[in-house]
């Protein structure tokens, strides 16, 4: 039995944070009900690869989308409000990443949801907060990474300000939503109250740069901006090699002088184990440009092998496709197939970064990443909806109706 298997969550997000908050519910066992309008559903259906899928099945969907049941309601119109509140009140959790107060203009405010559904607990995810003076601001991920300082810590003197590739405070944001859910259910299990839940990209960028963030005050400057390359141990940056780019991560002193002696020379490897902290500096410059010398002498592979081999952290800088073909990761369930998916061309879906050990517990997949309104009768039968009214909805426009999809359901 999965922890969240008999939590039901009105998903109301769209593009990343938001779905990824409730993908990882999802990979839990919740049943994740995923709320789109029909004329303007979740902009990502179209983004990345395969933009032009039909049903809506772009790769940024896919990513944070699996194991939901996608049902498509008009929210403005007075029946689809009414939908709306008969599905509320079925639910445990709601999540919205909407601008500010835009969910409070259709009556769904916390206050309002509270009364058909006193336990719920309430999630936003936007930008910057429900309260202080850019509440009202919409955001992305990019925005918050150039507000936050972020940006401006990224990359190195010559480079710097520079965003970072994938959207982190996306899933940086849609990680501390999910924890902040997780723990509302358990305090509701022991109190039986609900919690509005207020989580702003901005405050998880603060939270993501807490080291920064305290060095800045003790300091009373920024920390140096170094690309890959630590400030001042040469055992703890980036080298070219014979073939390719190593990241070396010899950060102890016992790090250090096994490094040295990889790299053949254990004499200096024990005089850098002595090294105290003040002391490392002076050495930086003329260790960092001897480590690169030596390093030319072989492919990167070759060193990463022997540094690992000698307990001294070090991988070879790796794309992406390289990382997803090793067999350490072709190991770890993080990466898994939907059931019955066992063709070998058959996606892997990234599921969460953890496992459990009591089998059938853990996170993991169900079903695939829905169609536009693949599960609108079906969700909509189990509150009470009968064909015929479904059928009238439908030709309103006030739901939408997969046709001849993996259901069964036609318009």
């Amino acid at each position: 039995m999965q922890p969240f298997s008999d939590i039901r969550i009105l998903d109301l997000t769209h593009v990343i944070a938001g779905p990824f908050c409730t993908y990882q519910l999802a990979v839990m066992g919740a049943d994740v009900i995923k709320v789109e309008p029909p004329q303007r559903p979740d902009m990502s259906r179209a983004s990345g690869a395969g933009a032009s899928d039909s049903a809506g099945l772009a790769s940024d969907f896919t990513a944070h989308n699996a194991n939901k049941r996608s049902v498509c309601i008009d929210l403005k119109s007075a029946a689809g409000a009414r939908i709306l509140r008969r599905l509320i009140a079925t639910a445990d959790v709601l999540v919205e990443n909407y601008r500010s107060g835009a969910l409070a203009e259709l009556g769904f405010d916390y206050e309002a949801v509270k009364k058909l559904r006193p336990d719920i607990i309430y999630c936003s995810l936007t930008g910057f907060g429900q309260d202080g003076p850019l509440a009202a601001r919409t955001a992305y991920d990019n925005v918050i990474q150039a507000y936050s300082g972020l940006m401006a810590a990224t990359g190195d003197a010559g480079s710097a300000p520079l965003k970072v590739g994938p959207p982190v405070l996306d899933y940086g944001s849609g990680l501390q939503a999910a924890f902040a859910i997780a723990a509302a259910l358990y305090q509701r299990a022991a109190t039986g109250r609900g919690q509005r839940i207020d989580v702003a990209m901005l405050d998880a960028a603060v939270m993501m740069m807490s080291s920064h963030v305290m060095y800045w005050q003790a300091a009373g400057r920024l920390p140096p901006v170094t690309g890959n390359d630590h400030a001042n141990n040469a055992g703890y940056c980036c080298y070219p090699t014979a073939d390719g780019q190593l990241m070396l991560g010899a950060y102890t002193g016992r790090q250090g002088r096994d490094m040295w002696t990889v790299l053949g020379d254990p004499e200096r490897g024990r005089a850098v184990e002595k090294l105290t902290p003040a002391e490392i500096p002076e050495h930086f410059q003329r260790d960092r440009r001897r480590i690169a010398d030596l390093l030319m002498a072989q492919p990167a592979d070759h060193w990463e092998a022997e540094f690992n081999r000698h307990r001294v952290p070090a991988a070879k800088v790796r794309a992406l496709h390289r990382a997803l073909a090793d067999r350490q990761l072709q190991g770890r369930a993080v990466l898994q197939r939907v059931p019955g998916a066992d063709d070998a061309a058959a996606p892997v879906f990234p599921v969460a970064a953890f496992q459990y050990a009591e089998p059938g517990s853990g996170p993991a997949l169900h079903r695939p990443p829905p169609a536009l309104a693949e599960h609108t009768g079906e969700v909509l039968r189990e509150i009470g909806y009968d064909d015929g009214e479904l059928a009238q909805l439908h030709e309103a426009g006030v739901i939408k109706m997969e046709t001849g999809g993996a259901t069964g359901e036609t318009a």
